[in-house]
C-alpha cells in the first residue's frame, strides 16, 4: 500500500501592519504544488495538468471565488489582530555581552 499525501497551506504576508495583506494558498499533493490562489493576482493558477483543471473549476464558481478572496480579510487580518498582543507586542530586545578571555587567541 502508498501513502499519499494531500496538504493546503496558507500562509499571510503583512507590509506595515495590516496596510497591506497578500494571502497565498497552495494546493499540494505528495509533495507537488499543483495549484495556487494568490490575493495579488486574484485568481486560481494551475501548475499541472490536473491543478490546470481544478483551477479552471474553483475560478468558475463566483460563490467560491468571492470566499477565498475575503479570505484576505476573515482569516489573514483576523488573525494578525488576535495574534498581535502575543507576537508583536511582546518582543523582547536583543541582549548581547562579550568579555575577553585571558588566554584566548583570534582563530
Amino acid at each position: 500500500t502508498g501513502v499519499f499525501q494531500e496538504m493546503n497551506k496558507l500562509e499571510c504576508h503583512f507590509i506595515n501592519g495590516t496596510e497591506k495583506v497578500r494571502l497565498v494558498r497552495r494546493y499540494i499533493y505528495n509533495r507537488e504544488m499543483y495549484a495556487m490562489f494568490d490575493s495579488d493576482v486574484g485568481h486560481f493558477v494551475g501548475f499541472t495538468l490536473d491543478g490546470e483543471q481544478q483551477a479552471r473549476y474553483w475560478n468558475s464558481d463566483p460563490e467560491g471565488m468571492e470566499y477565498t478572496r475575503a479570505l484576505v480579510d476573515t482569516y489573514c487580518r483576523h488573525n494578525y489582530e488576535v495574534s498581535t498582543p502575543f507576537f508583536v507586542e511582546r518582543r523582547v530586545p536583543p541582549r548581547a555581552s562579550s568579555s575577553a578571555v585571558r588566554g584566548a587567541t583570534a582563530p
